[in-house]
């Protein structure tokens, strides 16, 4: 594990990041208190939540549990709040688990910051995300019917407005960074540039899905990151945890993923399963640990990079860790990308 730039900053953050989708749902509290410990034992200085979880279904009933299990860890721990950076996201519009159909706007970003620092039992937000944009996203398998939308000017004044809020609430310590979840390389230039332009906080990361299996980010973002930059936040680098191997041969083991979300969010097709033949493969050939490979692979590559990862117990989170310090070869690169090219959009 290494330290990556936290964009444009002067600070930095751990390239592995531990993600918290499933606290208050499919983990317990007592052992997302305890994932805490052991991240933080093992030198990992970055979580990552949202006002929205737990998933797994998302439910209005649940929505901001996560981040009540993490505030009961800070207020039980406050010498320890300056020993990570948290990570956070407000919701947009949505099906009615949150806000249902406001867009973000410079006052509803107010008003849901305030109400995760209230939960979060902090202060301060150290990364501040926008989920996702109110004018749509490719993202999770919208690619494939995905139309721009939306006026360009209204976009922008929108912007403007979100800026202006995120600007009030940096002067007033509430957040530190600002940034941005499943945008595009157009999206993310419009706030690198309107920032800059008003002087009003510039976009530090940017959490869109990225894998071994979803390499989406790999053109125009990866200029973007490398030139403007943005560090990712990689969200799913496990495919859901298709690239484990565990679903493999039609298994769908008690309690996993699958079995509460058949589907996988549109990943769960014939292909993709071929596809984790492949780099299951590949780390059989080099002797690797096929979780360890897909984890390396992510924080390997040519722009800056903190891979979220998540885990449901204890247990998976360890098996995780042990892997962090995996370097792979060019060997098992140049193999990687056969495979890749092979299996090049598996869902």
């Amino acid at each position: 594990m290494r330290n990556v730039p936290l964009g444009a900053t002067d600070e930095t953050i751990t390239d592995y990041c531990l993600g918290t989708m499933t606290w208050g749902n499919q983990t317990p509290e007592d052992q997302a208190h305890r994932q805490m410990d052991m991240a933080l034992e093992a030198g990992i200085d970055v979580i990552d939540t949202a006002e929205m979880y737990p998933v797994n279904p998302v439910k209005a009933e649940t929505v901001g549990n996560t981040e009540r299990v993490i505030g009961n860890w800070n207020a039980a721990h406050p010498a320890r709040r300056g020993d990570y950076k948290l990570a956070t996201k407000i919701s947009g519009e949505n099906g009615g688990f949150v806000r249902p159909g406001q867009p973000i706007t410079g006052a509803t970003f107010a008003e849901a910051l305030e109400g995760s620092l209230e939960r979060l039992r902090t202060d301060y937000i150290d990364i501040y995300q926008l989920h996702w944009p109110n004018r749509g996203s490719y993202m999770f398998r919208q690619n494939w019917t995905y139309v721009p939308k939306g006026d360009r000017a209204e976009i922008l004044d929108n912007m403007r407005d979100v800026l202006d809020a995120a600007g009030a609430a940096q002067k007033a310590g509430k957040i530190r960074h600002f940034a941005l979840s499943n945008e595009s390389a157009w999206g993310t230039a419009q706030w690198l540039r309107l920032s800059e332009e008003l002087d009003l906080p510039r976009v530090q990361t940017v959490q869109n899905e990225y894998s071994l299996m979803c390499r989406l980010y790999d053109t125009d973002m990866a200029e973007l990151s490398v030139h403007e930059r943005v560090t990712l936040l990689a969200f799913s680098p496990l495919a859901t945890g298709l690239l484990t191997g565990k679903y493999q041969g039609g298994r769908i083991p008690e309690d996993s993923r699958m079995s509460l979300s058949p589907e996988m969010g549109g990943r769960r097709t014939p292909r993709a399963f071929e596809a984790v033949d492949a780099y299951l493969g590949v780390a059989e050939k080099h002797g690797l640990d096929p979780v360890h490979m897909a984890m390396a692979f992510t924080v390997q590559r040519p722009f800056a990079v903190s891979s979220i990862f998540g885990a449901t117990t204890c247990a998976q989170l360890q098996h995780i860790l042990d892997g962090k310090d995996l370097v792979l070869s060019n060997a098992v690169l140049e193999d990687i990308d056969a495979a890749h090219r092979a299996h090049p959009m598996p869902y």
